[in-house]
């Protein structure tokens, strides 16, 4: 339509200009040519709005184009229009629209039409409309010599346009391979980055985040906003990543890590330096991971192991103690029978018959903490269990001055030892009554979604470091306490297959949590016995 606009320009002022009447009535045919390309371009251009840029659309365009081209000559004198240059631009039109055969065919078209005409015009069998006036001095030399100049060049440009063509589709294709390529490699690097359970930080030469991925984020306790231009040193308070003005390679080491809300966690961590194209330190990542469950997982081993160490001590010791404990009792009872006893060797007999006793039950509970029984699993009532239990609190006078709570559904069920588990709760009650001496709440609690016993207290608590150690046998900070309450609660809950968490209580003591798996071949098992 611009190409055409700019012709009804051209005519417009050939028009003011002109004084002949046959140019008047030449330019009425240009106007209705030019208005006829009008309405065809009109058409088209709803075609392609409600169909869209079908092959066959394109090629009717360059058809019509092709027509309107002819006619233009036709109506400019023939061989004497100057508009004969009109084909090249409908042959590179067909350049950018058709494929290379097509462009080819263009170029044969306009060959054609152009030769026809001109043909037609030289051995006047062209018809001529009423005002188009056709040169009459022509010789067939200047015939013949415009003809093969404006053959040749439609032909050329039809070629070198149908070999633009095709290398223009084949970069095409290459272009949308590679940007296939990069789409696909880019969706794998961010799928990559952000199934990545290690935490991804670049940083600047000013130790400033510059990127991280979602696992950085999720442990720096932040989302990107929030982070990025932050001091990496703000996180990583103990490492050095940069140490004379270069950055500082780590292939493996460990630290703290501390998030955007002060809760500090062990890492591993190793870092890489970034470089740019021309080989310049760029930047330096950080790649690290959380070792909290890899810590906790080492400490029970640990554990595992000392208690595996104490087992074998204890089934060497135990029957070469009890057996002359034994007999130390039994003989110490027969001399008290001894009438001719004074007061004064009764009552040390007394206090050898008492200890003995109480080595005894240390090392009757010690033996059961070494090598305690598998648990005989069965289902039972949570609320009976939790009941007996309180009963049992209240007949002891460590719990006088004790507020107990319990909270337990009448429907709820538990899976398990159910001795064993007792005798597991009553030492953590007992812990709870003897770290409230001056009295207070003790909150005991079943939750079934998972299974999970609860002993809450509004005692002291425990401290920080102790925490680790409140589960190795014989570790105690009582003063007539075995050490061995917590271990075998510990050994207890392992054997159910559970775990035991000490977690801060609500109340501001200690909180217990002992959590019960639900084994499903149990359950179907019991299930089906009842």
């Amino acid at each position: 339509m611009l190409v055409i606009s700019l012709f009804l320009c051209g005519s417009i002022l050939f028009q003011i200009r002109g004084d002949s009447g046959a140019q008047w009535i030449v330019l009425r045919y240009l106007y209705l040519l030019v208005a006829v390309s009008y309405l065809q371009a009109m058409v088209s251009l709803v075609l392609v709005k409600y169909v869209g840029p079908l092959r066959w659309l394109a090629q009717s365009q360059v058809v019509w184009d092709l027509v309107f081209a002819t006619f233009l000559i036709y109506l400019t004198g023939g061989i004497a229009s100057i508009f004969s240059s009109f084909y090249i631009l409908v042959i590179l039109t067909s350049v950018l629209l058709l494929s290379r055969r097509d462009v080819i065919l263009v170029a044969s078209a306009a060959a054609i039409l152009y030769g026809s005409l001109i043909n037609f015009q030289y051995y006047r069998q062209l018809p001529q409309l009423l005002g188009v006036v056709f040169p009459t001095d022509v010789g067939g030399a200047e015939t013949l010599y415009t003809l093969f100049i404006n053959i040749v060049a439609f032909l050329v440009v039809g070629i070198l346009g149908g070999i633009l063509v095709g290398r223009l589709l084949h970069s095409e294709d290459v272009r949308q391979q590679i940007t296939i390529d990069y789409e696909e490699l880019e969706r794998l690097n961010r799928a990559i980055l952000e199934n990545l359970t290690s935490g991804l930080v670049i940083v600047d030469r000013q130790l400033r985040i510059r990127s991280l991925n979602a696992a950085a984020q999720e442990m720096l306790g932040g989302c990107f906003n929030e982070l990025y231009n932050a001091t990496i040193s703000r996180f990583f308070p103990d490492q050095m990543f940069v140490q004379e003005g270069q950055f500082q390679v780590v292939s493996r080491g460990e630290g703290w890590l501390v998030d955007r809300h002060d809760c500090r966690r062990p890492i591993g961590y190793n870092t890489s330096i970034l470089t740019d194209p021309d080989r310049q330190v760029d930047g330096l990542l950080v790649t690290f991971q959380d070792l909290t469950d890899l810590k906790e997982m080492e400490e029970r081993l640990k554990r595992s192991d000392r208690l595996a160490a104490v087992g074998q001590l204890a089934a060497g010791l135990a029957h070469e103690i009890r057996n002359p404990l034994a007999s130390i009792s039994g003989s110490v009872q027969l001399l008290k029978e001894n009438i001719a006893l004074g007061e004064e060797d009764r009552s040390l007999m007394n206090i050898v018959v008492k200890e003995a006793d109480r080595l005894n039950g240390l090392l009757r509970e010690f033996l059961l903490f070494a090598r305690p029984s598998p648990p005989e699993k069965q289902w039972f009532r949570a609320e009976e269990f939790v009941s007996e239990l309180a009963n049992l609190c209240s007949a002891d006078k460590r719990f006088n001055n004790i507020d107990i709570q319990r909270h337990c559904s009448p429907d709820d069920e538990l899976l398990g030892d159910r001795g064993q588990l007792r005798q597991a709760l009553w030492n953590l009650l007992i812990n709870a009554a003897e770290a409230m001496p001056d009295g207070g709440r003790l909150i005991f609690d079943f939750l079934p979604n998972p299974p999970r016993l609860v002993v809450s207290d509004t005692g002291p608590g425990i401290p920080e470091y102790l925490r680790q150690k409140i589960y190795d046998p014989f570790f105690t900070t009582k003063d007539h306490g075995t050490g061995l309450g917590l271990a075998t609660v510990h050994n207890i809950v392992e054997a159910h297959g559970g775990t035991l968490e000490l977690q801060g209580s609500q109340q501001g003591g200690a909180s217990f949590v002992v959590c019960l798996p639900v084994d499903e071949a149990d359950v179907h098992a019991d299930r089906a016995s009842c």
